[in-house]
């Protein structure tokens, strides 16, 4: 049977937490380069929390994905055929291609990789990609951590997290992680070496927390919100610094519900009353740093400084129930879909 084109399509826009339904699986033809084109053949495709925005109509920094179009996200693919002059069969490339096995590129906004590298490809997608250069960007341009400051990062164990409490470790920082679960809290500890990690289930985090950040918290890197940030809140330094990554405990809400007190006015007069930093912001408005953060990180992962783990799911159709999941805290590292074989 010829190979197919498979393709996830937005079917419906999601009312909370996106279910199958929202999603829907499409076959057809392998389309074929025009003049200056080529073919890319998916090998992976990276689900990020932040596609849950591109799924919602809502006015946001970046456009939403249409109705009945493919799901949009960065993927690492090969050139499986090739009528443009920069590209051979073969090479493996980051790009942005989305939910499908195959996809037509001019070539603009692909980068070459090397499969022989000091790190798999698919670490484009996660420690060397986006979500690492989140962590290298936000945490170095806004949280700007001293040696001996205290550094909280929630979702330790994830994409982000985990290389935000690690650079905060080499640059003489203490790093307390949160993250969900004993095995995570494990691994946060054990494996990534951070100083001390809380577990945001246990019935008495709040007061866990503070145990472990006893001189209070000078640099919060914000990834979850919600109960998460109520616990930190109180325990910000005067002059600490918030850089907000991600609000993943309020991406499921449904516009225009309420789930609790209005709190902001309240946290206002704090951030006002002890001169607290908080930023926003998207990693692009931090390119001009991305050949720094490749030569850094990728050295820091060759002297065995930085480590990282990979959630790899096999099969492009079982990306939406892996997305809805990452949503829901069940993945353990950087989640990945393995599409097709690298051989």
């Amino acid at each position: 049977m010829a190979k197919q084109n498979r393709r996830i399509l937005l079917a419906s826009r999601p009312e909370g937490a996106p279910k199958p339904e929202n999603f829907k699986i499409e076959t057809g033809a392998i389309p074929e380069p025009a003049e200056g084109e080529v073919l890319l053949e998916t090998l992976y495709l990276s689900l990020d929390p932040y596609m849950r925005g591109r799924m919602s109509d809502a006015k946001s920094y970046a456009a939403p994905v249409e109705v009945g179009a493919v799901m949009e996200g960065g993927t690492v693919s090969r050139v499986a055929r090739t009528r443009h002059p920069g590209f051979a069969e073969g090479d493996i490339v980051l790009s942005h291609s989305g939910w499908q096995s195959h996809a037509l590129s001019d070539g603009r906004g692909l980068r070459k990789l090397d499969p022989a590298g000091q790190a798999p490809v698919s670490t484009a997608l996660g420690v060397l990609g986006m979500p690492g250069f989140t962590a290298y960007a936000g945490l170095l341009s806004i949280g700007r951590p001293k040696a001996g400051e205290t550094v909280v990062v929630a979702a330790a164990s994830g994409a982000v997290g985990s290389v935000v409490g690690q650079i905060a470790k080499i640059k003489g920082a203490r790093a307390v992680g949160i993250a969900g679960g004993a095995e995570k809290c494990a691994f946060v500890r054990d494996e990534l070496g951070f100083d001390a990690v809380v577990d945001h289930r246990a019935p008495d985090f709040q007061e866990k927390l503070a145990e472990a950040c006893p001189k209070g918290i000078d640099v919060y890197f914000e990834n979850v919100g919600g109960a998460v940030w109520d616990a930190v809140f109180p325990l910000l330094n005067s002059f600490a610094r918030v850089p907000v990554c991600g609000l993943i405990a309020q991406y499921n809400d449904v516009p225009g519900s309420r789930s609790g007190p209005d709190r902001l006015p309240a946290t206002m007069r704090q951030v006002l009353s002890r001169s607290l930093t908080l930023r926003g912001f998207i990693q692009t408005e931090f390119i001009d740093q991305r050949e720094e953060f490749l030569r850094d990180v990728g050295g820091w992962i060759g002297d065995g400084r930085l480590k990282y783990r990979e959630d790899v799911v096999d099969g492009l159709e079982n990306a939406p129930e892996a997305f809805i999941g990452l949503l829901e805290g069940r993945n353990f590292g950087k989640l990945v879909v393995r599409v097709a074989p690298e051989a």
